[in-house]
């Protein structure tokens, strides 16, 4: 989850003059002054790049009213037939700027990122400054990608020509000069008919977005060869049904885990109560043995406003909460012993530069990996291997923005990092000499939109699920899958979007490459992530199903009982969620 909302400043009353302000006091006919409104406008309101790869454009308050904080974001880059291009981004600098007054304007500069090869033809995307509901202001984009000459003939060698929507058709062609020898690594472009048949990239994949026949064309120089694919549905169905649920309507409900008989979930925030609003300052400990009946068995109280997150080692001995807001100002986090996992007791309070707050978590072996709150925060790896005396072996920090969750696994530590993009560590793996007492990077990559919120590491595959949490109206966040079949290298190869939300955190189930993940207000979905990704996954026929299962509307509406989907966890064949309003909740997955 996201800190606390900031307070957006768009529209302050302006400061009233001393003279002025006397009058009002001893006369009734004199009326303040009326406010007058922020207006957002860029000097630009389409920007032609050309063959450029950098730019320059200016937004200015024209109002009368002070607004910010601006978010300048691009939007995807997309061909002329609409598709995105995952993985080519225009980076904006600055990416936020805290305020900005009357009559004052700020210098903007895009720099398009082309990572992997894209077709020759015209590109375009949009450039939003956003300031809030009804402060918004636009500008386009548009470049240009040059063919390269000199060929002169072309063949198209071989590719499956029956596929599903979804799936990824390599495409192998031949290239040749005028005197016929092959022309190695020329540049061939690729078009498909229809227009909106897909996305081909210039690497030499194809991947239907939609059923029926559908024409490649390869162009070379002065030459072309032409492949007919046909397209059949994924054919992918199913539903969610609730098995049952544990009811927690007091306070918020956060992050969960789960171990044998028993789940673990966090609280978060303030929610109202009948008096004052109930703070998240508790654990809850759920028994599960009979799913259709899950009921809270003990609860621990610590000193926060927020128990952000619980994780539970692999062994199911040791447990750890975060601490946010808490009165004493120490924050840090609580190991539990589970001897009794009915009953978690806490072996200790560790707070030594975890003052700021701890808002997630990781147990691995004898370490925990801690999620500092605030810029220069970063992750602060513990040696628990005496849980009720922890020290600090080590520090990280990205050199920019704050840290928001860490996920290790095989030696590595993947660190969503927000603006900053997901940083990945050795903290044991070997590849660059690390470990856990001294984690040394391996790779980053700021993947499009930035707000970069959680990952879940799929080594098998060789991808990583990313989450952007942007709650923004005009782009809310998406789902990102980065490539790290080279770890060194990452590459952004695919997106998964829910329309008007943003998402919050997923779980994978390996064997079957079924990801579940949480979409607040939208709730639960299961999307087919087998085989190669490229491009809109959303576009792909890929979601096998979704569920608000206790109803709800387009926003969570707190302190509403709607869904607020926020963790799921698969567990003993059934997908455990919690949801914020909510609490506990079971459900059956398509099979």
């Amino acid at each position: 989850m996201q800190r606390l909302p900031r307070t957006r400043l768009t529209r302050p009353m302006r400061p009233i003059p001393a003279l002025f302000a006397a009058l009002a006091l001893t006369s009734c006919t004199s009326t303040a002054e009326p406010e007058l409104p922020a207006v957002l406008v860029f000097d630009q309101p389409s920007l032609e790049l050309g063959t450029a790869r950098s730019a320059s454009v200016e937004v200015r308050n024209t109002g009368g009213s002070a607004a910010g904080p601006v978010e300048l974001k691009a939007g995807p880059v997309r061909d002329e037939a609409g598709s995105a291009m995952v993985g080519t981004v225009i980076q904006v600098v600055p990416g936020e700027v805290p305020t900005l007054n009357p009559g004052d304007a700020v210098t903007v500069e895009l720099h398009v990122l082309i990572n992997g090869t894209v077709n020759p033809g015209r590109y375009d995307a949009s450039l939003t400054a956003d300031a809030g509901p009804g402060l918004q202001a636009l500008s386009g984009i548009r470049f240009e990608v040059l063919a390269a000459p000199g060929a002169e003939g072309v063949t198209v060698l071989s590719a499956d020509t029956t596929v599903r929507r979804g799936d990824v058709v390599p495409l192998r062609v031949e290239v040749r000069d005028a005197d016929g020898a092959v022309l190695e690594g020329a540049t061939v472009s690729w078009s498909a008919t229809p227009g909106n048949a897909g996305l081909v990239s210039g690497a030499g994949q194809f991947v239907p977005y939609r059923t029926g026949d559908v024409t490649l064309v390869a162009t070379a120089g002065s030459d072309a060869d032409t492949l007919f694919v046909q397209v059949s549905e994924r054919g992918l169905s199913g539903a969610f049904s609730v098995v049952g649920s544990g009811v927690e309507q007091v306070r918020y409900t956060s992050d969960l885990w789960l171990h044998g008989d028993f789940a673990y979930s966090g609280t978060w925030s303030a929610r109202p109560g009948a008096g004052a609003p109930i703070p998240g300052n508790q654990l809850s400990a759920w028994r599960i043995s009979d799913p259709s009946n899950p009921f809270k068995v003990s609860t621990i109280e610590v000193d926060a406003r927020t128990v952000n997150d619980v994780k539970i080692r692999a062994d199911g001995r040791l447990g750890v909460m975060t601490h946010e807001g808490s009165n004493d100002g120490l924050n840090g986090v609580s190991f539990l012993d589970l001897a009794d996992p009915s009953r978690p007791s806490v072996v200790g309070r560790y707070t030594e530069t975890l003052e700021t707050g701890v808002h997630n978590a990781w147990l691995d072996g004898d370490y925990a990996y801690l999620v500092v709150d605030g810029s220069g925060g970063g992750l602060r790896v513990l040696d628990v291997s005496e849980p009720s005396r922890p020290a600090t072996v080590a520090s990280f920090y990205a050199g920019t923005s704050f840290l928001h969750d860490v996920y290790v696994r095989d030696g590595l530590a993947f660190l969503s990092h927000w603006n900053a993009g997901l940083v990945i560590l050795d903290v044991g793996n070997g590849i660059v000499g690390g470990s856990p007492t001294v984690p040394v990077e391996v790779s980053r990559i700021a993947t499009l939109g930035g707000q970069t919120h959680n990952a879940w590491y799929w080594p098998k595959a060789g991808y990583v699920f990313v989450g952007e949490e942007d709650f923004s109206q005009s782009a809310p966040g998406v789902m990102h899958v980065v490539d790290v079949r080279n770890v060194r290298e990452p590459r952004e190869v695919a997106t998964f979007a829910v329309e008007g939300q943003t998402p919050h955190n997923f779980w994978l189930d390996e064997s079957r490459g079924v990801l579940y993940l949480a979409w607040y207000a939208q709730g639960l979905r299961a999307l087919d992530v087998t085989g190669t990704l490229l491009g809109e996954l959303d576009r792909q026929g890929r979601e096998i199903a979704s569920s608000r299962y206790n109803g709800g509307s387009v926003g969570c509406n707190r302190p509403s009982t709607f869904t607020c989907t926020w963790a799921p966890q698969l567990h003993r064949g059934l997908v455990w969620v919690s949801d914020m309003n909510r609490g506990l909740v079971a459900l059956d997955p398509p099979s």
